[in-house]
């Protein structure tokens, strides 16, 4: 996608970024596929019957996918968020495909909306995975507060989320890493340069502290980094 010069616009999940997600999601975050994987052995911990299980900026489904081959509990299903159409139209196609070669999934529904509006009914678990850095950083704390207020008692949020360190050497660190992670993934120079420039004004990262506090202030009792692999981590919070 960022492979031949070009004006670098604002990042955006349309369909040319749909065409190439997967690709570009496990060569861009080291960790990904281990976060994913993982989410879906530890969420059946939080998973409560009658109960619904969302899953916001869902993408193509990867996290809603593990999430209803793992959790087996009695009258729960899964609402998958994104408000990408193209996203949401490739990921109903991935979902039915799963549901035609493995049985006993939770059910799921698909919804294209803005997940910092939508109303959520009670839940036992939510997971958000590399979404909240693409939130404005003014509606961060409004959107982990209705998270928070509509869990059960007990539940849980995973949250994944590039990081940015506060000690300069640190940052500056981990970041080369992550550039030669990529490199080692076969991206040239040219396409880590202008894939960084197109997402330099959309994706605002924040440190694990401003993380742990904001998701204390919205209410959550407990506060986790469960994995960190370079500059990518999974959080879990619990209300």
């Amino acid at each position: 996608m960022y492979a031949q010069k070009r004006q670098c616009g604002k990042f955006a999940f349309n369909e040319e970024v749909v065409k190439v997600f997967p690709d570009m999601i496990r060569r861009s975050a080291s960790g990904y596929t281990t976060i994913v994987e993982n989410i879906g052995n530890l969420a059946p911990i939080f998973a409560k019957e009658n109960s619904l299980i969302y899953d916001l900026g869902s993408s193509l489904g990867a996290v809603s996918m593990v999430l209803r081959s793992a959790i087996k509990t009695a009258n729960t299903s899964i609402i998958a968020i994104d408000n990408s159409a193209a996203m949401v139209e490739k990921s109903r196609e991935y979902l039915k495909a799963q549901e035609m070669m493995f049985e006993s999934l939770l059910p799921i529904e698909v919804i294209e909306a803005d997940i910092t509006t939508y109303p959520y009914e009670r839940a036992s678990l939510f997971a958000m995975n590399f979404t909240l850095q693409f939130i404005p950083r003014e509606k961060r704390l409004a959107l982990l507060t209705k998270i928070a207020d509509s869990l059960l008692p007990g539940g849980a949020l995973f949250m994944s989320e590039k990081l940015r360190f506060e000690d300069a050497r640190e940052h500056e660190v981990l970041n080369n890493l992550h550039m030669q992670f990529k490199r080692s993934q076969g991206y040239s120079e040219l396409e880590i340069a202008q894939k960084r420039e197109s997402l330099e004004d959309v994706m605002k990262i924040d440190t694990f502290e401003e993380h742990k506090a904001r998701l204390l202030k919205a209410g959550f009792s407990e506060v986790y980094l469960w994995f960190q692999c370079l500059n990518f981590s999974s959080i879990l919070a619990i209300k």
